[in-house]
């Protein structure tokens, strides 16, 4: 189904790009984006902390959380996976509170909205399909709106708004998926009625140092994985959704096979197939760190090789390379999880091609 934004808004973000910008590379512009992130989310979170109608609009959802029910995360593709890092933040500290399908839920669980305390939808564009029906015919819900597209059917259907200020993004998500999950993260906070500001310094400093250090071996990264049939990205918690957006940006990116996996179910399932064809990226951070660990040695003992994302030093073998990154406060390991990926996806890109070309205007957006 085609939804029905303005003329205007068809630009990405509603923002005609510069005639250069145009004549650029899928390639060169997706590690342009990747290394924009840094600063787009510095610009966020002095927008959430000064922002008085941006403050406002989070009051506005903590009062809405109060009433009983869980609170619902909804989105599609990275919206879905920055809804994770939101849930999983809430569930942690005692809120109930899940990330659910869009499509799934506006075709199967809309009987059920009105047992929810609060719903944030997420979407980048503001135009995709689900969304905007969700938007639109249930404006008597307690709902709040996470958006990128301040110029989208979405936005204008909805009262209560956040933007994600991520700016236009013409590749694979990169910054909108970490802004999307940094604003996840403020709000979750936010209704927990806990100082997001606190945990800012030192995750924002690990993440910009990390994104450095990475993008630094990517080629290294992708020697690792070279041949491989298939990569596979694992993660808890919220690195999970991380893990999902890292399979999402190698898959649409390069066109190679990647999969996402929580740990637990790798584990019980995919773990058995695992031979000296496959590739796992492991991110084993936080509080499954130990863990991420223990499956690293099990994928290596079945012949297979992987990339172990941990915070602090372990030896690297023919096997196993060991990429050490900073320890952030959870739950902004949400963030720090698509790092790796990401920056394997650039150098697979710089090999062999992108095989996604850049998108400068919204198509038709269907279910």
């Amino acid at each position: 189904m085609e939804s029905q934004g303005s003329q205007e808004s068809r630009w990405i973000a509603g923002v005609e790009p510069s005639s250069e910008l145009l004549t650029q590379s899928m390639t060169s512009i997706y590690e342009m984006e990747c290394r924009e992130q840094p600063e787009r989310i510095a610009q966020l979170l002095r927008a959430y902390d000064e922002d008085k109608s941006i403050r406002e609009a989070m009051d506005q959802v903590r009062l809405m959380s109060l009433s009983s029910g869980p609170v619902l995360f909804i989105g599609m593709g990275a919206s879905y996976c920055s809804s994770l890092t939101g849930s999983s933040f809430l569930q942690s500290n005692g809120r109930p509170s899940f990330a659910v399908d869009a499509g799934e839920w506006l075709h199967y669980s809309r009987p059920v909205w009105d047992q929810a305390a609060a719903s944030v939808l997420l979407t980048t564009s503001g135009e995709s399909a689900e969304l905007v029906q969700l938007c639109k015919s249930n404006r008597d819900k307690p709902i709040a709106l996470l958006c990128n597209n301040e110029k989208s059917t979405c936005w204008s259907s909805t009262h209560v708004r956040l933007p994600i200020l991520a700016g236009p993004e013409y590749g694979n998500a990169t910054k909108t998926y970490t802004n999307a999950t940094v604003a996840c993260i403020l709000l979750s906070s936010h209704i927990l009625g806990r100082l997001w500001q606190r945990d800012v310094e030192v995750a924002v400093a690990a993440y910009s140092e990390a994104l450095n250090t990475v993008m630094g071996v990517r080629n290294e990264l992708e020697s690792f994985c070279r041949g491989a049939a298939n990569i596979e990205v694992i993660g808890r918690g919220p690195a999970y959704g991380g893990a999902i957006m890292g399979a999402l940006c190698i898959r649409e990116m390069t066109g190679h096979r990647a999969a996402a996996h929580s740990g637990g179910g790798f584990r019980h399932g995919p773990l058995l197939d695992v031979n000296e064809s496959h590739v796992a990226i492991i991110v084993a951070v936080g509080r499954g760190a130990e863990l991420g660990l223990n499956l690293a040695r099990d994928c290596n003992a079945r012949g297979g090789k992987v990339i172990l994302v941990r915070t602090d030093e372990l030896q690297s073998s023919e096997r196993l390379m060991v990429v050490k990154i900073g320890a952030v406060p959870e739950p902004w390991e949400g963030i720090t999880s698509v790092i790796v990926p990401q920056a394997l996806t650039l150098a697979m890109a710089e090999r062999f091609g992108a095989k996604l070309p850049p998108r400068f205007q919204y198509g038709i957006m269907k279910e």
